[in-house]
């Protein structure tokens, strides 16, 4: 194991143990919306370098060492279209799973994935996140799906900007 992937899952341990906490001395929405605070602030400055590509599937796959270094098999699809920067971003493996078990939660997803697209969205309001599958649920891969308005540099001729 890496010292990547030992502070990663240090890290969420946790951060479960630190939502059950919250959750136990005031309730779980009151939780998640106080480790939602300043978690957007973060988000910005981790993702940035990210999605300052010139496409989302660019800045996705620039992010897949990063993401296999704390174990995670992450595969990126562009799904650009219709004036769209868009992608798939699906994740093979949820190191999340034995954690979220191991702190007391059924699932991972509120407290770290839902947080995650939350916190993203807030950072970029142009962006919009969406979960479309859970391992945690049973399906064979967590994935997610980011879109945001193309780009126009970015934007092919194939007149799917309106300014095209």
């Amino acid at each position: 194991m890496t010292s990547d992937t030992t502070a990663f899952l240090a890290a969420t341990r946790q951060t479960f143990a630190t939502y059950r906490k919250l959750a136990e001395e005031t309730s779980p929405d009151r939780a998640w919306q106080k480790m939602l605070e300043g978690y957007p602030e973060r988000q910005k400055q981790r993702m940035t370098p990210f999605l300052s590509w010139p496409t989302l599937a660019e800045g996705f796959a620039s992010s897949i060492p990063f993401f296999a270094r704390v174990g995670m098999q992450m595969t990126v699809v562009d799904i650009s279209n219709r004036g769209m920067d868009a992608v798939l971003e699906i994740q093979r493996y949820c190191p999340y799973l034995q954690i979220s078990r191991e702190q007391g939660q059924a699932t991972p997803c509120h407290v770290m994935c839902e947080m995650d697209v939350e916190a993203t969205r807030r950072a970029f309001p142009e962006m919009k996140g969406t979960i479309l599958s859970r391992q945690a649920t049973g399906d064979c891969v967590c994935l997610f799906r980011y879109e945001r308005p193309m780009k126009p540099a970015a934007c092919p001729v194939s007149g799917t900007n309106p300014a095209h």
